[in-house]
């Protein structure tokens, strides 16, 4: 049975078993001893820790009641501004930017007074699956140092499972909160497009882009959802969480719930997680559930169709990243056209000059037809699918990624296959579907595998309760064993 973290802590602090700044220097202590093998952080910020620390005491002290989240250690994607905190997308272009203003989600931890521990690791400008397209090198998988965290929210997902951060934010364009999830062996969740405000997380593909939490239970991820879905004016995409807090639907019975599985989730999928996802079948089945089983021949597309759509927006998104107005800029050239260029080339690594150079190719005049109107137009037959789908199943059940982690290296040697990890995790972006990842076994290594499970548009509650009894009734996984055990 796996237990909320954050409300044990949180009642520990209550309690005054131990206080907030105790708390806090244990997981500092943890990072300086852990962080140089996990390569997690990017950037550590104890001063920031400790002072919200000593705010949290001080309430407490008087006597005041403090939020669920308040106190709590945790850590953000180096995708997430923070004012005055340095925010890098781990990208030489933009290694020395501080951000003057907060994103949303993080102005609303802080203003619950959540102690930040520092920014995290991830793919540059959340491009990739092995968070080893960073600036600073690749973040670490807590079970095994020989394999990768995944990615683009490698970071967090390390930090996490190898508790140094009780939770952590990141986004996900393609799957990168649920895969490095997967990976790590913890719980990720893409909440509804919508849902989540985007205002300053710095974008890779504004149609897909999603933030949502990384933590090591269900419940947890519930908690933190709850605190940052909320409406925000600053992002016109923004409708936050519909009705009730998602952590009062949790602990339903779900006798009866219809449960989807799509044949071609499985195609591809390697044999000891196709396993440990069909046992995971059998364990809802004892729960009372009915499995609907059914054919969703367009998932096929998913994968050439989000590439396609994701490049283009980011060719558009990268464009203003040119050394003229903030971020790394070129040290000789000819004139304004030479420094753009060579900033951008100097600046910018591989993976993203290569997705930068597919946008703009699938964008430029006589190709836009052929690639990226052919793309949205598979988009909206991929929607109304899921929308069908949907009306005779509850959630939808699947792998969240077809293999565990690959081992140090192999995104650079192989890196075809590396895309084809996206492969069970683009269609949920590309319908603006929530999802969850939880982990369901182990392979032969010992490393984690996940499944995920799927919900219709704002079915949060529905796919977090399933999940927290699966959670419940199976338990899978026990915390890595890295950091502080609190």
């Amino acid at each position: 049975m796996s237990e909320s973290k954050i409300a044990k802590l949180h009642e520990g602090l209550v309690q005054k078993e131990f206080s907030c700044k105790e708390l806090t220097e244990e997981y500092i202590a943890a990072i300086e001893k852990d962080n140089e093998a996990l390569n997690a952080y990017v950037t550590v910020t104890p001063e920031t820790a400790l002072k919200t620390a000593q705010q949290v005491d001080e309430k407490i002290a008087a006597g005041e009641e403090i939020a669920l989240l308040e106190g709590i250690p945790m850590t953000l994607k180096d995708n997430i501004s923070t004012s005055g905190i340095r925010t890098t997308c781990c990208s030489k272009i933009l290694e020395d930017y501080m951000p003057i203003y907060d994103a949303t989600v993080w102005d609303i931890l802080r203003k619950q007074n959540a102690v930040l521990l520092g920014k995290t690791n991830m793919d540059e400008f959340a491009m990739g699956s092995s968070c080893e397209n960073s600036c600073f090198g690749g973040a670490k998988n807590p079970h095994s140092l020989d394999h990768v965290a995944g990615g683009s929210s490698g970071g967090v997902a390390s930090a996490v499972g190898g508790n140094i951060a009780v939770y952590g934010l990141g986004s996900d364009t393609g799957g990168s909160i649920r895969q490095p999830a997967s990976f790590c062996g913890i719980v990720g969740m893409k909440p509804t497009y919508g849902a989540v405000s985007r205002y300053g997380l710095i974008a890779y593909a504004s149609s897909l882009d999603q933030i949502g939490p990384i933590t090591t239970s269900v419940e947890d991820t519930a908690m933190v959802f709850d605190a940052i879905a909320q409406y925000d004016a600053m992002d016109s995409t923004s409708q936050g969480r519909k009705g009730a807090p998602v952590c009062d639907s949790l602990k339903k019975d779900i006798r009866g719930m219809k449960i989807g599985i799509a044949k071609e989730y499985f195609e591809g999928v390697r044999e000891d997680v196709r396993s440990s996802v069909e046992e995971a079948v059998k364990v809802y089945e004892s729960l009372g559930a009915e499995i609907v089983h059914f054919e969703l021949p367009s998932l096929s597309y998913a994968l050439p169709v989000y590439y396609i759509i994701a490049c283009a927006e980011a060719s558009s998104n990268l464009g203003r990243y040119d050394g003229i107005r903030y971020g790394f800029k070129a040290d000789q050239y000819r004139d304004v056209n030479d420094m753009v260029k060579k900033t951008r080339s100097q600046g910018f690594g591989d993976e993203v000059k290569r997705r930068i150079l597919l946008g703009t190719y699938v964008l430029s005049a006589g190709y836009y037809d052929a690639y990226y109107k052919k793309a949205q137009n598979l988009r909206g037959k991929i929607i109304q699918d899921f929308k069908r789908v949907f009306e005779g199943c509850d959630v939808i059940l699947a792998p969240t990624v077809p293999m565990t982690a690959f081992e140090n290296g192999h995104a650079v040697s192989d890196p075809i296959e590396t895309y084809q990890t996206d492969i069970c995790t683009v269609p949920v972006n590309i319908c603006g579907l929530p999802a969850v990842s939880v982990p369901c076994g182990f392979d032969g290594k010992g490393l984690p595998i996940g499944m995920q499970l799927i919900g219709n548009s704002f079915d949060e509650a529905k796919i977090l309760n399933a999940a927290w009894q699966y959670e419940q009734t199976a338990s899978p996984y026990r915390a890595a064993g890295f950091g502080v055990a609190r």
